[in-house]
């Protein structure tokens, strides 16, 4: 049980990273493109996640990782479709439809996820751990209309929600897959060989947004928002994540994707000066009340 603390503790601190990437993006978008960024975040992610990696061997050298080539299609498809999949589909899908939409569709993330457990892994869910979910899903929902629901009466499904639904299919099975296929290779690795894969695959895309036009005028600040994209969001906040998902599994993990929006108003009320709404407060006490009801759930049906 201190064990899952110490995780959940630790997924909280990923949640909060993650959501200093949409402040980060707010620095880079108007110089890098996203394909680039994207590259280059990784890029710089998988220069960290090596000297890492290395460095957890030589303190561990008894359980240090011996590449081998069975290990290859589990790397093509964490680098490939949980991470070059995901940001690619999410990106995209900002060019077709509103952040309402995207928002409101990325936080279906959990649902998704135990489906697919449920369908490929024949995992179970508790009734009492799916209440969790739905609770902090509203909640989410919540949060992102502020109360108002009549945006749903604006919602139409288009080519961008459809990208965006394929953003949350790739990062849900990215994370079912880590656990069921890839329990035999160290977080460390996974995560590190997942980036390089990540990186490859980006750099014809890099290419074709010439970025020897851009480079040179990007400006101090983006660089700065870059490389805390790429070392706390990136490298850190995903090593949390694979390491949470041996110990809690890819559902109960997936519930603190929702922590991010809250955790994106207030960095934008502190860092940005927007304000925060008293609804915003109550949305906040509703997702944490889910998340806290899916892993008390999640805990019992462990000891069952």
């Amino acid at each position: 049980m201190k064990k899952n603390t110490t995780i959940y503790a630790l997924m909280v601190l990923a949640a909060f990273l993650w959501s200093g990437a949409f402040i980060a993006g707010k620095y880079t978008g108007p110089y890098i493109p996203s394909g680039s960024v994207t590259f280059l975040r990784f890029a710089i992610a998988s220069v960290l996640m090596y000297f890492i990696m290395k460095a957890t061997q030589a303190k561990e050298p008894q359980a240090a990782y011996k590449f081998t080539k069975k290990d290859i299609p589990h790397f093509l498809f964490t680098g490939v479709v949980g991470m070059v999949g995901y940001h690619l589909f999410f990106f995209e899908s900002l060019n077709y439809t509103t952040a309402i939409n995207s928002s409101i569709i990325r936080a279906i993330d959990p649902v998704i996820t135990v489906l697919i457990a449920f369908v490929f892994l024949h995992q179970r869910v508790p009734l009492k751990q799916l209440l969790g979910i739905l609770l902090s899903l509203f909640g989410v929902v919540l949060t992102i209309t502020a109360g108002d629901f009549a945006h749903f009466a604006e919602m139409e499904l288009n080519r961008g929600d459809l990208y965006m639904i394929g953003a949350v299919v790739c990062w849900s099975a990215y994370g079912v897959y880590s656990k069921s296929r890839c329990s035999h290779i160290p977080p460390v690795v996974l995560t590190y060989y997942s980036f390089l894969v990540c990186s490859i695959v980006l750099i014809p895309v890099s290419l074709m947004e010439k970025p020897w036009e851009f480079l040179p005028s990007v400006p101090v600040s983006a660089w700065i928002a870059l490389l805390f994209m790429a070392v706390f969001c990136s490298g850190i906040a995903y090593y949390i994540q694979q390491i949470a998902l041996r110990i809690i599994g890819p559902t109960r993990c997936s519930i603190f994707v929702n922590l991010v929006p809250v955790f994106s108003f207030i960095l934008a009320t502190l860092m940005l000066g927007e304000e925060l709404q008293p609804v915003k407060i109550l949305t906040t006490v509703i997702i944490i009340a889910g998340v806290c009801i899916c892993q008390a759930a999640g805990n019992r049906s462990e000891a069952k």
